[in-house]
Parts: structure tokens; C-alpha cells; sequence
């Protein structure tokens, strides 16, 4: 009979301390793990629970979490340096509200699970939202920065059996660490710079995190799930510190009303966080269906005994263009317009409407946003319709707040396939009647004086503060907080929430990448539903692709190349300048992961799904 011979393995053992040598004991090749672990923790003679504790391979970067395997399959000899460390580690984490947490996390799973395991500590639902990255370096001396942190300590939550954590203990949490606001702009609250997102796939140690490391917990994807204000208290407080940095550092364009409005409502909250406690949610706020239905996209399914209701056909302003909004629009050109069912038609006048149309447009499936400027008596309706090539942007001009409503309201009905005869149109016309009329000033006569200091500079971006002054500013936003005065905090949140989604530029994520065959870079615009490639040298949305005609995207990881094939032998490939091809991988799998995201689900997570999508070569 063949006997293996006997070796000697080292391994270090943290629990024993820093300064301690590593622990030799004898082993043969065709012993497994978990026999290695048993001797190890028979050599330390410490009696304590070794439960958490795992092996981590230092020259190879992994964990040997396989017990069953032997030290043969693993291909470990004696000059492997191990070590037997536990699989939860503090780890300090900065929220988006500014407030850092010192909490327990596992450094030995997929940044994924990590990420559902601090989730479940700060009572966050749908974790897939979020992520973690690293931060940016800030300039400050180590001393100077720790001593500007607070760190609220969470390291006692304890843990449930084995590695789950378990929702009860959520209340450990202070919750005014989790909901109150940032009162002062930190450096690193800007738009998460993509190639600092962490590989959701690899583990905190793998990725070099260390025990007590800094990393920053922020929503990565856009798509903003089922916010409930009766569940959601901190995910939504969360969501608004993050929004509102986004808006004040000019991460995200809006005009100058918009930035009004948000600078009311951010005054109103702020007001309302003091006179209110948010940790019980309002009920009026669960009445109130619209604000329950956080976006502005109608949720009601047609009754089929409604009447019909018909809209008339209207003289419109027609723009086509591919530009985005921060570029000015020009060319426009007078079409005579009809609704029918979920598209719509134009033709060069009235006369000619009985005719043939110069153009049908189907609306099912394009995205409608608003661009509205009140007070300048704009009323822009913004259509992205899917094309073979890309999509085309074309923009309608009404003439008035009534008929913006009603062709607004008409259009948002077509994009999901519902027709005018649908029960909901009437409340979704009235939805935007009152989105507009928050937008409205009601002349100065009425203006309330600021009955506490109200520092505007803190409420609106750089370049309006260098464009007023102060007093200026705080007509400005008083006038504008008029019509916001009597929201309740959670109401308040939810529409600040609801403005900033109806950006063009929201939900944006930028990669500088290389075409296949260009020989310049370019930029890659990451949305939740779809790509743009935008031409640095101008500005310019080049073309536009959806993820709902994507047929696959495959990653050369050798050569760090993405393709993607569309509907209708539509290929583009790229290469990544900034970031890994992996995080952009990992952005498209993730935002079509959300979107198949059922109420059916509830809260329950398809984690197996998600790594298939995302992984790359771990998922193989």
C-alpha cells in the first residue's frame, strides 16, 4: 500500500496576534480542509467557537472554503502561506447621508451576499439597488479625517445562526444616523465615478479590502424598486441625501426653475426633519396613491367598461433631433397632429389630415419625458422612439399647460400600450396638472418672510450661486416653496425624488470606452434601459441602443472587449479606457437583472440569476 508522505504546513493564525510565528503542523497531501482546520485549532489549545473562521491562501488571493477538498486538489505544498482568520470583519462604511458605520461584514463571500448582509443590518430593502465602491482619496491628514468622523458603532448587532443576519436586531440601529440629513457637502459626494464600483462577483478580501477599511455603500443602479414609505424610512432617506448631492454638485443638468423647486423642497425637508419624526411613517402618505406610485408613470390598469374619451387633433411644433438637452434645439417646424390609439400621426396642415400622413409614430415601447420650463412657457414633451439603428429623439412643443397635460398624459398611456379609452388617462392628466402647478410662482405680493435663517447657497448648485445673490436666491426659492409648503416630510421626499428621475441625464453612469475600428475615445452612457455613445468632440448623442433589442453581449475577457449583437444584425464591440470591462458588464447584466424584478417576488432575491448576468468568469 502506497503511505503519502508526512509535511509540514505553514499556517498564521490571527486569533493568536500579530506578533506570534506561524503554527507548523504535519500533514499529508490527501488530507482535506476541514482535517487541516481540526488540527490547527487543536494545535492552538484556545476553546472558544471556531465556526466563522476560514483558511485564506495569501500568495494566491483566495479563500479555501471547500472543506471536502483536499490539500492535493487545491494544489497547496508546503510553501503555501495560509492563513486562519474569520470570515467577518468590521468594516467602516460611509452612507450617502455623510454618517459612517462600523459594522460586521464577510469578507469571504461575493461582494453581493456582503452587500445583502449590510442591508439587512441597516433595514435597507432591495439591496440589489446598492453597491459598494472605494473612496476617494481625500487630501486630509489620516489623524485629521478620523477625528472628523463620527462613527456610529453597529460591530454588537448580532449575527443569527451561522452567517444570516436577522431582521429583528435592525432596531439597534440609531436611527437618526440612518435618516438625518448632511448639512455640509463632503468631497466625495459627487456622482460615483464608475470605475470605483468594487467587482460584485469577488470577495472584500480578494479585492484588497482590509479588516476595518473604508468603502462607501451608494445606489448604483437606477431603477428604484417598490419604495414604500411605510417600509422604506432609510432607504429613502438615503436615496434623497444621495439625489440631492447629485443635483447641488451638477452630477445631473436641470434648468434654472427645476433647481428652484429643489432648492424649496430641500428647504422643507430640512424644516420638516425638525418639526416631524421620521421613524414613524405618515399613513396619509400610503393614501395618497400618487405619492405611494413614487414615479410619474400611472401603474392603473384599464377597466374594459370604460367610455371612450377622444382627444382632439392640434397644430403642433415638431422638432427631430438627436441632441441632448444641455444642447440648444433648433429647426423647429409646424405639423398639423392626431392621436389614435397608441401612436400618432402628422401631416403638413389640417387640410391634409384626411389624407395619407407624412409619418405614423408607434408609441408603444418609447420613453416620454418632460422638458418644462413654467414661468418661460415652455412645454416640451421629449419622445425616444426605438429604431433598428438606434433611437431617434424627436420633441413636441404644445402651445399651453392644458394641452401639454392631455398630450403628455396621452403619450406616457402609448409607451405602455394603453390607448385613450383607458380608465386611468383622466387621473394621469390631472397628475400632471398638479406637477405643473408646483412649478408656478404666485407673484411676490404673497412671498412669506423667512421666519428662520434660510442659507440659499446651501440649496442650489455652484452656478447659481455665483449667478444671484443671496437675497435674490431666497425670493427665488420662497417663491417656489409656496407650492411645496404643505407636503408632509415623506411626501416632500418623494416628490424631490420623483423631479430628479424626470431629468434627461438621470440615472447616468459614464465610461470612456474605444470603438471597434474608431480611433478615438468616446463615451459610453450607461442607462437603466439602454446604451448612448456620445462623441466627446462635441457632445453629441451619437446613437442610442436598448437592452430590450439586445439579442447578447459577450466579454473577450483576454483582449477586454465587449460585443453586443441587437435585433436586426445590429453589432457594436468596445474596449474600456477608464474603467474594467467587467463593470460594464456588470452595468448591463444588473439593469436587466432589475427589470425582471416581479411584485410577485416581493422581496425575495434571485441571487443565482444576478451572478449569471453579472459574474463574468466566476459565473462560468
Amino acid at each position: 500500500t502506497n503511505v503519502m508522505a508526512d509535511w509540514d504546513l505553514s499556517v498564521t493564525v490571527e486569533e493568536l496576534g500579530s506578533e506570534a510565528p506561524a503554527l507548523s503542523i504535519s500533514v499529508t497531501s490527501d488530507l482535506h480542509i476541514g482535517g487541516v482546520i481540526l488540527k490547527l485549532v487543536e494545535k492552538t489549545q484556545i476553546k472558544r467557537d471556531w465556526s466563522d473562521h476560514a483558511l485564506w491562501w495569501e500568495q494566491k488571493q483566495q479563500w479555501l472554503l471547500r472543506t471536502s477538498w483536499t490539500l492535493e486538489k487545491c494544489e497547496i505544498h508546503a510553501d503555501a502561506s495560509l492563513v486562519f482568520m474569520p470570515q467577518h470583519k468590521p468594516l467602516r462604511l460611509g452612507l450617502p447621508n455623510g454618517a459612517t458605520v462600523r459594522l460586521q461584514a464577510c469578507f469571504s463571500g461575493p461582494v453581493f451576499r456582503t452587500l445583502l448582509g449590510i442591508c439587512r443590518i441597516l433595514n435597507i430593502r432591495h439591496p440589489e439597488e446598492l453597491s459598494l465602491l472605494r473612496p476617494l482619496e481625500e487630501k486630509k491628514k489620516k489623524k485629521e479625517r478620523d477625528a472628523l468622523d463620527e462613527v456610529y458603532d453597529l460591530t454588537e448587532v448580532p449575527l443569527a445562526s451561522g452567517t444570516r443576519y436577522n431582521y429583528q436586531y435592525c432596531v439597534y440601529v440609531p436611527h437618526v444616523c440612518l435618516t438625518s440629513p448632511l448639512k455640509s457637502p463632503l468631497p466625495h459626494h459627487g456622482n460615483p465615478r464608475s470605475y470605483r464600483w468594487l467587482d460584485s462577483s469577488r470577495s472584500l478580501l480578494q479585492q484588497g479590502v482590509q479588516e476595518n477599511g473604508r468603502l462607501w455603500l451608494r445606489f448604483k443602479y437606477s431603477t428604484f424598486y417598490n419604495l414604500e414609505p411605510l417600509y422604506d424610512a432609510v432607504r429613502l432617506a438615503q436615496l434623497y441625501e444621495q439625489a440631492r448631492w447629485a443635483v447641488l454638485l451638477e452630477d445631473v443638468d436641470c434648468t434654472e426653475e427645476e433647481m428652484m423647486l429643489f432648492g424649496a423642497l430641500q428647504y422643507h425637508i430640512s424644516k420638516r426633519s425638525l418639526s416631524e419624526p421620521q421613524t414613524v411613517t405618515s399613513n396619509a402618505a400610503m393614501d395618497d396613491l400618487e405619492t405611494a406610485l413614487l414615479s410619474l408613470e400611472v401603474k392603473l390598469d384599464g377597466d374594459s367598461n370604460t367610455t371612450l374619451c377622444s382627444m382632439k387633433p392640434t397644430g403642433f411644433d415638431l422638432c427631430r433631433t438627436s441632441r441632448p438637452k444641455r444642447l440648444t434645439l433648433k429647426g423647429y417646424k409646424q405639423y398639423w397632429f392626431k392621436f389614435q390609439d397608441t401612436g400618432i400621426s402628422y401631416f403638413k396642415s389640417k387640410e391634409e389630415s384626411v389624407g395619407e400622413p407624412i409619418q405614423q409614430i408607434h408609441l408603444k415601447g418609447c420613453e416620454v419625458a418632460p422638458d418644462v420650463n413654467v414661468a418661460g412657457q415652455k412645454f416640451l414633451i421629449r419622445l425616444l422612439i426605438p429604431a433598428p439603428e438606434g433611437m431617434t429623439e424627436v420633441y413636441l412643443r404644445c402651445e399651453n399647460e392644458e394641452q401639454y397635460a392631455h398630450w403628455m398624459a396621452a403619450c406616457r398611456l402609448a409607451s405602455t400600450g394603453r390607448s385613450l379609452a383607458d380608465s386611468s388617462f383622466q387621473s394621469e392628466i390631472q397628475s400632471i396638472r398638479s406637477f405643473l402647478a408646483m412649478q408656478k410662482t404666485h407673484g411676490n405680493s404673497s412671498v412669506p418672510a423667512a421666519d428662520d435663517a434660510i442659507n440659499p447657497h446651501s440649496l442650489v448648485s455652484p452656478r447659481y450661486q455665483k449667478k444671484y445673490k443671496a437675497k435674490q436666491l431666497t425670493q427665488r426659492i420662497l417663491e417656489a416653496y409656496q407650492n411645496v409648503a404643505q407636503l408632509s416630510w415623506n411626501d416632500a421626499l418623494l416628490r424631490f425624488l420623483q423631479i430628479w428621475q424626470a431629468l434627461p441625464d438621470f440615472g447616468l453612469s459614464y465610461v470612456v470606452v474605444r470603438f471597434k475600428g474608431s480611433r478615438k475615445d468616446e463615451v459610453l452612457g450607461i442607462a437603466p434601459n439602454r446604451l448612448i455613445r456620445i462623441d466627446l468632440g462635441v457632445g453629441d448623442v451619437v446613437r442610442t441602443w436598448r437592452y430590450n433589442n439586445m439579442r447578447q453581449w459577450n466579454v473577450n475577457w483576454d483582449i477586454r472587449q465587449v460585443a453586443i449583437e441587437f435585433d436586426g444584425n445590429v453589432n457594436i464591440a468596445f474596449s474600456c479606457v477608464t474603467a474594467d470591462c467587467k463593470i460594464v458588464h456588470e452595468f448591463i447584466g444588473g439593469y436587466i437583472f432589475m427589470s425582471t424584478r416581479t411584485k410577485e417576488q416581493g422581496d425575495a432575491l434571485n441571487q443565482e440569476l444576478f451572478h449569471k448576468l453579472t459574474g463574468g468568469h466566476e459565473a462560468l
